[in-house]
């Protein structure tokens, strides 16, 4: 038996439809370098007390960031929230996630939903873009002011040398280079991922100053 077959068949057709969209030549696909979060820290900032990540900070992180987007992505997000939260079998989380968000491409902003699968053993994240969901007895609608968008956050590395990944898949209908250009100034200027930044001040108590 496949690893992906052992899996719950709503993560598992999670994890099969993210992969064909990475693979659709029509769809624009963007993956960031690994961020090597102890190496990038000592670099590219100064601290007000010792700072050190772990692997299971990482995770931790990712897993706060996935449920309130409001706290660690305010620069992305302008109001956010998730529901539903319940374990599909074993340590594979699933919810709901409803927030709104600015256009990569123009001033426009817009409702984005998400259904998130958090695999807490490979340490992995998938935000799959929905058009609709239900909320209790409501039904919610995308905003059609860009295209839906599938999103993999992960935790890497080691313990001690902790890697930060990232992948995203526009549903473009034809591939769209522009889509990229916010995401290589985030490689050019080379340091961490906001929600990082936020992380290390607000759970582990350390100013932070990019240098």
């Amino acid at each position: 038996m496949s690893e992906i077959a052992s899996l719950p068949s709503a993560y598992a057709d999670a994890l099969h439809e993210f992969e064909d969209a990475w693979n659709n030549p029509r769809f624009t696909q963007i993956e960031l370098p690994a961020v090597q979060v102890n190496r990038v820290l000592r670099e590219k900032y100064s601290a007000s007390g010792t700072v050190n990540l772990s692997r299971s900070m990482v995770w931790d992180m990712e897993t706060k960031k996935a449920w309130d987007p409001l706290t660690y992505i305010p620069y992305v997000v302008s109001e956010g929230g998730s529901w539903g939260r319940h374990h599909l079998a074993g340590e594979i989380e699933r919810w709901s996630r409803s927030s709104i968000q600015g256009s990569w491409l123009n001033v426009g902003r817009g409702r984005v939903l998400e259904d998130v699968f958090v695999d807490h053993i490979r340490q992995n994240i998938l935000f799959m873009g929905r058009a609709r969901m239900h909320r209790e007895d409501v039904v919610l609608q995308a905003d059609a002011y860009q295209p839906l968008f599938h999103v993999e956050h992960a935790a890497s590395g080691t313990e001690a040398d902790p890697l930060n990944l990232w992948r995203i898949v526009i549903l473009t209908e034809q591939k769209d280079e522009r889509y990229k250009a916010p995401f290589d100034e985030m490689v050019r200027q080379g340091t961490l991922p906001g929600f990082l930044e936020i992380y290390i001040e607000r759970e582990l108590h350390v100013k932070l100053k990019r240098i």
